[in-house]
């Protein structure tokens, strides 16, 4: 995505309550903040349920730590990428999804113009310093019909949005505790991803940054 397709991206201040970074894409600046403390009490609640790990993939071992709740979590290995109902670490069911995620997300998407979004899968992501996610489209759903919702807590990060092809343009946007970016419709299927993140203090969540990525995956 350029620029040009985003007329004015750079008139909103860094830390404007409202950006929109494309035709059906919204960040909102501190959402999650309405319900912090419940947030990350339900944060920990699923962590310590199903913990962080380092998920294979086809093409090695993720740099970021992984774990998932709600009817289905997002899972790796050697044979490629896939929504599953159980925990291959436990072979029990992923937590429940807290209904302050369910809210948080509803909300989020809600205020972007997508009312009707339901997530039934949360994956949470954990960054350390120096982690990040390369260009990725999320197409493993069964349905591109309902929006993504993502959340990010923790040290700060830049968000990478962009197009349609691996190498379009993408815009840099930074994110920090609390914010809630949401893409659906004509930029459902965007590029996207995570530069790698900087070293960085956060008096809850010390030096990582916790992504939560809300999908309906069913």
């Amino acid at each position: 995505m350029t620029q040009n397709e985003c007329p004015g991206l750079d008139l909103f201040p860094d830390r404007a309550p409202v950006r929109k970074p494309g035709p059906a894409s919204w960040l909102l600046r501190g959402l999650a903040l309405e319900d912090e403390a419940a947030v990350l009490a339900g944060l920990n609640r699923i962590l310590s349920a199903s913990p962080l790990r380092n998920m294979t993939t086809p093409n090695g071992m993720m740099s970021v730590r992984t774990s998932s709740c709600g009817d289905f979590g997002w899972v790796s290995d050697q044979r490629g990428y896939r929504y599953a109902p159980l925990d291959p670490h436990s072979s029990q069911p992923w937590p429940e999804m807290p209904e302050v995620f369910y809210k948080l997300a509803h909300t989020a998407a809600a205020r972007a113009g997508f009312g009707d979004f339901v997530p039934d899968s949360c994956l949470i992501n954990q960054y350390a310093a120096g982690s990040g996610m390369g260009l990725h489209q999320d197409k493993n759903e069964r349905s591109f019909d309902q929006p993504i919702v993502s959340v990010s807590l923790g040290i700060p990060a830049v968000f990478l949005f962009g197009g349609m092809k691996r190498t379009d343009p993408a815009v840099k946007i930074p994110l920090y505790h609390g914010d809630v970016m949401v893409w659906g419709d004509e930029d459902r299927l965007r590029y996207h991803g995570v530069m790698p993140v900087q070293p960085g203090h956060h008096p809850i969540l010390a030096n990582h940054r916790i992504n939560l990525t809300f999908r309906k995956a069913g």
